[in-house]
């Protein structure tokens, strides 16, 4: 009787598994991504020369957003409020907090006398702190080669 004889040993790296991790990673990804946005998304105004304001994207900032049909939401929480309701959430929400700044995020194309009407209220309710967070204009200059 003949002993079985093992197979010849391959030495093709087996790139399934690994494809198989990476799509997993690939769809979590693509369904954690959109819930890293903090508030609502807007297509801010753009400037040329903005201000980093770093302390915005805390878990804890207090950010008022308003949207192009003038809708205004209040995060932490990304909650649909009015006018009326913003002085009082405001001033709860900076009880006990050192960073007293309210930032507002509006959308380009928003009514002006919307925005207004936001930053009227919050300055009514005593924010003395507030920063308005735009977007920077791409950079349309020619990159010059060092030494010319």
């Amino acid at each position: 009787m003949k002993a079985p004889k093992a197979p010849d040993v391959t030495s093709d790296i087996n790139v399934t598994p690994m494809v198989d991790v990476m799509l997993v990673l690939l769809i979590i990804f693509m369904v954690i991504t959109p819930m890293l946005t903090k508030g609502v998304n807007v297509d801010m105004a753009k400037t040329r020369n903005p201000i980093a304001m770093k302390d915005a994207d805390k878990e804890d900032a207090i950010l008022v957003a308003i949207t192009r049909n003038g809708q205004i939401f209040l995060s932490p929480g990304n909650k649909q409020i009015t006018t009326e309701e913003l002085a009082p959430k405001i001033r709860d929400l900076q009880t006990n907090k050192l960073d007293k700044t309210v930032y507002v995020k509006a959308d380009a194309r928003a009514k002006y006398e919307r925005v207004t009407d936001v930053v009227d209220t919050l300055r009514s309710a005593g924010v003395d702190q507030l920063g308005l967070i735009t977007e920077q204009v791409a950079q349309d200059r020619p990159v010059r080669p060092a030494g010319q």
